[in-house]
């Protein structure tokens, strides 16, 4: 379709009559703070735990506005037998915003989220010189990060927090497992049953020889009763039997 000659001068004039048109708000500032976008690119901060002083961020700064300063030093081995390593230690994180052109290339070239935006902008200074702002400012800036928006029904959990929260179910159940050893081991073990005393030995044999009595009588008298059955009188076989003359 040919575009119709002065549509583009016509549509730049009907924004400029909608605007005017628009009522003016005066903001009093600094009374009142203004209500800044949450993606406002006001200064950097620094969340210094994160820095590993890779480096990165001064090395792709088209200003060559970063200040990065460290040494090395020695960890000892995490285990018996293993090796020592050397880490880097930061000393000095500095930014010089008199340079800066707020491009945000430091923030997304950062592998370990070290530095964010911030919405603060009231950093003005009345020396130039003063725009270089250290790590300890950095940091100050840090606190005064937004949140950031949160994730749509249904999207992954972010790796970062993943990790984090796996960690802390670690520690959390180490330190349960801890806790009930330690309270295994406080419990007072409990007395052993006294053991019942054994009967004198004249009561066992005492006791012993009555049971056994009446068994013996017993025995002889039922054994007794079937020999007096068996020895019964002599018949004399020259008397008659009773009952005959």
């Amino acid at each position: 379709m040919v575009p119709i000659p002065g549509s583009g001068l016509a549509k730049g004039l009907a924004v400029t009559l909608r605007t005017m048109t628009k009522k003016t708000v005066t903001e009093q500032y600094p009374d009142t703070q203004p209500d800044l976008p949450p993606r406002t690119r006001g200064v950097i901060g620094l969340f210094e735990e994160n820095c590993t002083v890779c480096m990165l961020c001064a090395r792709e700064c088209p200003d060559w506005c970063i200040y990065i300063d460290s040494h090395k030093e020695t960890v000892p081995a995490a285990a018996p037998g293993g090796r020592e390593r050397s880490r880097n230690v930061l000393d000095r994180f500095a930014i010089d915003f008199s340079l800066c052109m707020y491009c945000g290339i430091c923030i997304e070239v950062c592998p370990f989220d070290a530095l964010f935006w911030s919405p603060e902008f009231e950093y003005a200074e009345t020396d130039i010189h003063e725009l270089t702002h250290e790590r300890d400012k950095l940091r100050e800036w840090m606190w005064t990060v937004p949140a950031p928006p949160a994730l749509d029904p249904g999207a992954e959990e972010p790796k970062e927090i993943a990790a984090a929260r796996k960690t802390a179910e670690k520690l959390s159940a180490a330190q349960a497992a801890e806790a009930a050893q330690v309270a295994q081991a406080a419990e007072p073990a409990q007395p052993a049953q006294p053991a019942q005393p054994a009967q004198p030995a004249e009561v066992v044999e005492a006791g012993e020889a009555g049971e056994a009595a009446p068994a013996t009588e017993v025995t002889e008298a039922t054994q007794a009763k079937p020999a007096e059955v068996t020895q019964a009188e002599p018949v004399d076989p020259t008397e008659p039997p009773e009952g005959q003359s």
